[in-house]
């Protein structure tokens, strides 16, 4: 039983057409406007990098709980892994637009701002590159060791591969939490280096977990109208359903304890950064965010028979993508756009341009191997899981 995709399949060169064309068109834009061009590559490269963190997130959490429904769906999150490493050359537009980005970046600025003088010896240049190196080897050798077990226990059926993969997960995800809070720190809360929240690092993981549960489950329902339409059932579908609701939940739950414990403080220096999100158009996309990506599917995915049935799963796997995008729009942009909600471009090209590189990728994972971890001892337990 080896189950492949073809190598030059119709979705790994559609994946590959678009990535190149999305990334030569953000290439003109950058000399158009290089300022917005660093802005939407930063919300692009923080939208897929979730995904393939959410994917390393899904194995350690699949070995650590000898999970066994997800082994036939496992090859997917372990092929967003692989990315890692890859993902790392999208963070060099990054390094060059430091002085765009980040305004701690700026000596000046830290010459006249006393509280920027307090954070300097973590936000300077130097360290925030070396964070961001250690952050890669991290994720890139956690992701590549997993990987190398399963496609090891596909190619000799040793299941002590399974066995090693349960043993590292526990540290591993120990420090998966520690680096993608930074990173998230890092990246995202440092664009506005006044403002501070001990819990972002949380609140950008469960909206990134989710948005890989979503991602995972396209890719199953697409699979399982070819190679594996004797392998997946209704139970798996269902199984995701939930797990992308459970993380729908648990995002909403870190959106509102950060919001209500410093609306109820009402201290000024905390305030600011919503305060932002709540001054012109960007009103609307705060609203939008709460009700899109909390109380419509709240409810919609409450109805068993929506989790079960693929072409809802699929709607609402698709909507969720969307609220995703739009949460890290949410975070990035009020810092360059400060008087309204604008949506450039380069925002559609950059994510294209990434996303097709970073599909390209995963198809190409997906074409070396076996759509299923073949020789995994429980195996067919999982195809047989009936909930």
């Amino acid at each position: 039983m080896n189950i492949q995709l073809t190598k030059n399949s119709l979705a790994t060169k559609v994946s590959l057409i678009i990535g190149v064309l999305g990334l030569a068109l953000s290439l003109l834009g950058f000399f158009a406007n290089h300022e917005q061009f660093f802005y939407s590559w930063l919300v692009a490269f923080a939208f897929w990098m979730s995904i393939a963190l959410g994917g390393l997130f899904f194995v350690l959490i699949h070995h650590l709980s000898g999970a066994v429904w997800s082994v036939v769906l496992r090859r997917f999150p372990e092929s967003f892994m692989a990315i890692l490493p890859f993902m790392a050359i999208f963070f060099f537009p990054i390094a060059l637009g430091l002085y765009d980005l980040y305004h701690w970046a700026h000596a000046d600025a830290i010459a006249h701002d006393a509280l920027l003088q307090e954070k300097a010896p973590y936000l300077n240049i130097v360290f925030f590159i070396l964070r961001t190196v250690f952050f890669f080897i991290v994720w890139s050798v956690f992701g590549r060791l997993f990987y190398r077990f399963s496609i090891k226990n596909d190619v000799t059926g040793d299941a002590g591969y399974i066995t090693k993969a349960k043993k590292i997960s526990p540290p591993a995800v120990i420090l998966f939490a520690f680096t993608v809070t930074f990173a998230a720190f890092d990246w995202l809360m440092s664009l506005d280096p006044h403002w501070y929240s001990t819990i972002f690092g949380v609140y950008y993981f469960a909206g990134s977990t989710m948005a890989t549960y979503a991602i995972t489950t396209l890719f199953v329902l697409y699979f399982a109208k070819g190679p594996l339409a004797n392998m997946v059932s209704v139970e798996h579908y269902h199984d995701l359903g939930k797990l992308i609701f459970t993380f729908t939940i648990f995002w909403a739950y870190m959106t509102f304890s950060q919001y209500f414990l410093i609306w109820y403080a009402n201290i000024p220096e905390e305030t600011v950064w919503f305060a932002h999100r709540w001054h012109g158009s960007w009103k609307v996309v705060t609203l939008v965010l709460a009700v899109g990506h909390f109380v419509l599917p709240f409810f919609i995915m409450l109805v068993r028979a929506v989790k079960r049935n693929p072409l809802a799963l699929t709607i609402f796997a698709l909507w969720m993508l969307l609220m995703h995008f739009i949460d890290i729009f949410w975070l990035v942009m009020p810092n360059l756009h400060k008087e309204g909600a604008v949506f450039s471009w380069m925002d559609a090209t950059t994510m294209i341009g990434i996303g097709g590189l970073f599909l390209w990728l995963v198809f190409l994972h997906l074409s070396k191997h076996s759509l299923v971890p073949i020789n995994d001892p429980q195996l067919q337990n999982s195809i047989h899981h009936t909930g």
